[in-house]
């Protein structure tokens, strides 16, 4: 019982910084900006990559498999989690919204979260999403686990203003992202709120520097006294700012108009914006040209960096959705025969000339069938009576013992004499 004691004593409330403080995570950026999951998302470029990773995720189709005795797998049509993950998980959402609103929780807070509901038997009958933002995640006195979820009065099933649910491990489907415990996310913008602050400052600078008819400020130069110069100030402000920038200024007494700020040209304002476009899709890990940034892109390279899309930045996500769900979803005497896929086969498809002479490669030696390339496909499969699932190796190859002179000769063995 020591032992246990000092391993949960070890392992101490599961949580997203190391240090003891948060001011990684909350206060402005070096930038001047105020960044959180919400203002994050009004850089065009965090939603474009959250959009793509969101949307990819929810539109893989996602199957219940089984071992069979043989060694493969096949799907499980029957099992209760193949409509709730493949259909609908709750009579409100479909898969693929519950799934994109998942994924877009793990991309801005690092964690995604949804309650399950359970019938007498143990069987998953309901999934729904929770907000992050109102969860948080501690540690019973025997070291369990608990997630500790804040409802208003404005939720269903609540009447008091504020109130906190506690749900146990087994009743939370609980996907991570990348930690510092391994128990639970830390939020991608607050690690790069710097980032993302600095995206956020030029659009600030470039919308203020339109607002005001792109002309900069400056200084109005008097040879003599100003008698009132905020009058003045304002007398100028009032005639050649915003929707007036444009008028024709006449400048009496002497004066001359000096501009003192920076032109966004000198400033490198466009390659500042564009660089962190780059910036952000290094975070998300997607490449540029799918937010737009085709500059080294090309008709040869950008079908390479689809796959390397696929290869690197969703196989991860893929593997972090299976094996939460795995570990949460299914019941102890499941987990040994019973698993989760997502089909990213399409995704990893070629161009059709391609396809069709990786198919005949496969058909002509031996481990494609005609239904193997139908399914493939997305093609119906033909009839045993009509060779679907035959396998046929080209007849072109041999033995040498049963070739030619060799044929039928001292039991088609080579005489070395």
């Amino acid at each position: 019982m020591n032992f246990f004691s000092k391993l949960f004593h070890s392992r101490d409330k599961p949580q997203n910084y190391i240090s003891s403080h948060l001011s990684f995570l909350f206060g402005q950026t070096a930038a001047g900006q105020k960044v959180n999951e919400c203002t994050a998302m009004q850089v065009t470029a965090v939603y474009a990559c959250v959009r793509i990773l969101a949307e990819a995720i929810a539109g893989l189709p996602l199957s219940v498999y089984r071992y069979t005795e043989s060694g493969s797998k096949e799907k499980v049509l029957e099992h209760p989690l193949y409509k709730l993950l493949h259909d609908e998980p709750n009579p409100e959402m479909t898969s693929f919204i519950f799934r994109e609103t998942m994924m877009s929780h793990l991309l801005l807070w690092g964690n995604a979260y949804a309650q399950i509901i359970r019938d007498g038997r143990g069987q998953v009958v309901g999934l729904y999403p929770l907000l992050p933002s109102k969860m948080d995640v501690g540690r019973a006195a025997d070291g369990r686990l608990v997630y500790s979820y804040e409802r208003s009065m404005d939720e269903f099933g609540s009447s008091k203003k504020s109130e906190r649910i506690e749900l146990r491990r087994e009743d939370v489907l609980h996907i991570p992202g990348l930690s510092f415990d391994g128990l639970i996310g830390y939020s991608p913008i607050a690690m790069a709120k710097n980032a993302i602050g600095m995206a956020l400052a030029t659009e600030s600078y470039g919308s203020t520097f339109f607002a005001n008819g792109a002309t900069p400020g400056g200084v109005l130069e008097h040879p003599g006294v100003v008698k009132d110069p905020a009058h003045l100030r304002e007398s100028w402000h009032a005639q050649f700012s915003g929707k007036n920038s444009h008028n024709v200024a006449v400048l009496e007494e002497g004066m001359t108009f000096h501009p003192m700020s920076i032109p966004p040209e000198e400033a490198q304002f466009l390659e500042t914006r564009k660089f962190q476009i780059d910036e952000i899709a290094r975070i998300f890990r997607v490449p540029p040209h799918m937010v737009g940034d085709l500059e080294k892109s090309s008709f040869s390279n950008i079908e390479q960096q689809s796959l390397e899309f696929v290869k690197y930045t969703l196989d991860p996500w893929v593997v972090r959705w299976e094996q939460a769900m795995h570990q949460a979803l299914l019941l102890p005497s499941e987990k040994p025969a019973l698993f989760f896929k997502f089909n990213v086969d399409g995704l990893l498809r070629g161009d059709y000339q391609s396809r069709m002479n990786g198919y005949a490669v496969g058909r002509q030696n031996g481990w494609l069938s005609a239904n193997d390339i139908r399914e493939l496909e997305n093609m119906n499969h033909i009839s045993e009576e009509e060779g679907g699932n035959l396998y046929l190796i080209n007849g072109n190859m041999t033995k040498l013992k049963d070739a030619g002179l060799f044929a039928g000769s001292n039991g088609g063995e080579i005489n070395e004499t």
